[in-house]
């Protein structure tokens, strides 16, 4: 855990000879990340060399143009680890905490052209089959049970017992789990991420779930995206589905988990944002945007490697390099923001959810679930306060993300409608 959001760039060793920057490890974030990926972009230019992990080199592209390129050009930048130099030559220590990110799987996240084309049909189709209605309901009640269960305390802290909690029930609902199971299902992948010597025993967890589900979904199919997945003309294999299932729960619940957070700080700690909200100046929408061009969900989302000598950026790029995508970094680019400084309220052209043919299919389920989450909250809880100074909030990070540890609220009394109780 750290006091302050944002990974730490350090000095290190580098690819191509370059000096490089850390990736892991403590470092700045929140409202220190704009000066931060600025003194980036002054020292290394849009594109970064960087250790992603100890021992292992990468580039981190935050040039938003350079970065277009790079999520656009799959003939040049392929989305399969397999061509990944230092992972082919078997440089990267068995060990290493990225592997179980970045190690191939039969998931559209691994694959690029027609076999990606493939997959993403399936899983777009199933996204896009989710009842908007249904979805918003779905979360409200949810959002207000888990409201209700720490109500009567006056307060809580709305990372633990809410923003980590409501994703993780609506998404494996989705997915067609009881609440007990996804809560496994939640356990076992938090285990699997972990990159530890229980990693292997969590990820046959993970497995035994998903292929239990599959197998009862396939004998009686239901309205839930398993189910879409498996009836897809696609033709998915069973391999196939499972390992779509993990990406569509890993990343679509670390996403909704950030959004929320981060959301309710900004509306909890900037003064004129909520005063502006609370008389329609702005929207909650408004809100959620501001979040993904300051403070994305994903930082940094991996990643691309060369399958020939490009530059990119002003950087040789060798075949074989692997190139993490900067989201927050590319966010901030000057030349994406308006040139006369002016806010990006209303402005969605940012890319935190990428860009490209792998552009996240769910942005739509994700918006809607974290729309619905901070309305609740400002419905439920109207007088919520920040529980202790600011400065005091800590942080988390991975290589990948950074959120809020913990966000301690007060408030007085709820307001509920009568049906809504603690045991409901």
């Amino acid at each position: 855990m750290r006091t302050g959001p944002g990974p730490d760039l350090r000095t290190g060793g580098g690819t191509g000879g370059c000096p490089a920057a850390a990736l892991h490890g403590p470092g700045p974030a929140g409202d220190a990340l704009p000066a931060h990926y600025a003194r980036l972009r002054r020292e290394h230019g849009p594109v970064v060399p960087v250790t992603v992990a100890p021992g292992v080199r990468a580039w981190l592209v935050i040039g938003h143009r350079e970065l277009l390129r790079l999520t656009r050009e799959e003939q040049d930048f392929s989305h399969d680890p397999r061509h990944w130099a230092q992972l082919r030559e078997g440089r990267v220590p068995a060990d290493s905490p990225i592997l179980p990110i970045v190690g191939w799987r039969p998931s559209l996240l691994y694959a690029d052209g027609q076999q990606h084309r493939r997959m993403r049909s399936a899983v777009s189709a199933a996204l896009d089959g989710i009842n908007g209605h249904e979805l918003r309901r779905g979360v409200r009640a949810a959002a207000e049970r888990l409201i209700a269960s720490f109500a009567g305390r006056r307060e809580a802290d709305l990372v633990g017992h809410y923003a980590r909690t409501l994703p993780t029930q609506v998404i494996t609902a989705l997915l067609g789990l009881d609440g007990i199971t996804g809560g496994r299902l939640a356990h076992a992948i938090g285990g699997l991420a972990a990159a530890d010597e229980e990693s292997a025993q969590a990820g046959a967890r993970v497995d035994g779930i998903l292929r239990t589900l599959i197998a009862a979904k396939r004998e009686r199919p239901g309205s839930d995206i398993t189910s879409a997945l498996l009836r897809h003309p696609a033709g998915l294999t069973d391999e196939e589905v499972l390992h779509n299932l993990v990406v569509i729960f890993v990343t679509g619940r670390q996403t909704a988990v950030h959004w929320i957070s981060t959301t309710l700080w900004i509306l909890l700690c900037d003064p004129a944002f909520r005063s502006s909200l609370t008389v329609g100046h702005l929207s909650v929408d408004d809100a959620l945007d501001l979040v993904l061009w300051r403070h994305p969900p994903t930082q940094v989302f991996p990643a691309r490697y060369a399958t020939r000598a490009v530059e990119l950026g002003g950087r040789h790029i060798a075949a074989g390099d692997m190139l993490l995508l900067g989201l927050a970094g590319a966010n901030l680019d000057p030349a994406a923001l308006p040139q006369d400084g002016g806010p990006v309220i209303g402005n969605r052209s940012h890319l935190a959810f990428g860009a490209g043919p792998h552009a996240c299919p769910a942005q739509d389920q994700a918006r809607l679930i974290t729309r619905t989450a901070v309305e609740t909250v400002r419905h439920r809880l109207p007088d919520l306060e920040l529980a202790v100074p600011e400065s005091a909030l800590s942080w988390v990070s991975s290589p990948w993300a950074t959120g809020l540890a913990a966000l301690p609220v007060r408030f007085s009394e709820p307001q509920f409608s009568q049906d809504i109780t603690a045991g409901g």
